[in-house]
């Protein structure tokens, strides 16, 4: 295989640092990793050879034009969660990066959006960008400009769903993070249903979904907006699987539905954004078209949740 010069922004991240490990381990491409702060990369640049760390940000891109002309691919995964800089670092400045790559020599750049801005028919979410968060919007917004750029027939948009990851030598996501507090209240949540429905992916099987893309770019007329995650799942049936994992017994449910969710959000004065109070009652976070690595013959990190709660470190109590 041919080694490519490939530009990845946000390696110090979740997604990243498993992005990041597998092409060090397993590739011998030339890495131009930009990193605005090197001491969170708890990988080993000094691997092998080919690793460059470009210390810096999205706000001072301009810094690497030169370089960024000379890219054969780029994996763009930085993204600003909120904050003064989020439409800054989400919009102008990663439609600048994507301007200041060749089309002529990039032959694919993958873009990391998030599903949260998509419908059920994988299709834009009008309200994610009327009501969504600050993340939200300019993610939304983004999207809706790709299409109008030089490189536009070279970006394949990945869209991950709730993201799973991090261990010992890399950051947990935001979801995994919390899976402590939900074991933690597993005997109260065992007792209620509620309606809605979603796709999760783990780190390690975005990983494998991109690492196909880089090798086997999609051919034009191929799909170049992926949704990433596994099959859909109720929230019924995750709580069921998470009880049967964790050895906790169910014995009725009481059905949480949206009258009374909202006289709790009346009676205890609890304040909701519109975005919040919209995936409230919009439920299912769920699409018609997603791919894992399934989908390209290979096998799943975790192809189920107790996988994902086995891997996180979290076991059945002993008995």
């Amino acid at each position: 295989m041919t080694s490519k010069r490939i530009f990845i922004t946000g390696a110090s991240g979740c997604i990243g640092h498993y992005i990041v490990d597998a092409l060090i381990q397993h590739t011998e491409h030339e890495l131009f990793l930009l990193v605005r702060d090197p001491s969170k990369l708890q990988i080993n640049s000094e691997a092998r050879p080919g690793i460059h760390l470009l210390q810096g940000d999205m706000l001072n891109i301009e810094q690497h034009t030169s370089l960024l002309k000379t890219m054969d691919q780029a994996i763009l995964i930085a993204t600003a969660w909120g904050g003064p800089n989020t439409h800054d670092i989400n919009v102008t400045k990663t439609i600048r990066l994507l301007n200041l790559l060749n089309p002529d020599l990039c032959e694919q750049v993958v873009y990391f959006s998030t599903a949260s801005i998509l419908g059920r028919d994988n299709k834009p979410l009008r309200q994610a960008g009327e009501l969504g968060t600050d993340y939200v919007r300019t993610k939304y917004e983004c999207h809706q400009r790709l299409s109008k750029l030089a490189i536009a027939p070279q970006i394949t948009t990945v869209f991950p769903t709730l993201v799973f990851g991090g261990d010992q030598t890399k950051p947990l996501s935001q979801i995994s993070s919390g899976l402590p507090q939900v074991v933690k209240w597993i005997n109260l949540i065992r007792f209620l249903k509620a309606d809605g429905g979603f796709h999760y992916i783990h780190c390690a099987d975005i990983t494998k979904v991109v690492m196909h893309l880089l090798d086997h770019p999609p051919a034009e007329g191929e799909p170049r907006e992926l949704v990433l995650g596994n099959a859909p799942m109720t929230v019924n049936a995750a709580v069921e699987e998470a009880c049967h994992y964790l050895n906790k017994h169910i014995y009725f449910r009481i059905p949480l539905t949206l009258g009374l969710a909202n006289f709790f959000i009346k009676v205890f004065n609890i304040q909701m954004a519109a975005w919040d109070r919209f995936c409230m009652e919009y439920r299912h976070f769920t699409y018609e078209r997603h791919v894992n690595p399934a989908t390209y013959g290979t096998v799943p990190h975790c192809s189920t949740l107790s996988d994902v709660l086995k891997v996180s470190g979290i076991y059945p109590p002993k008995s």
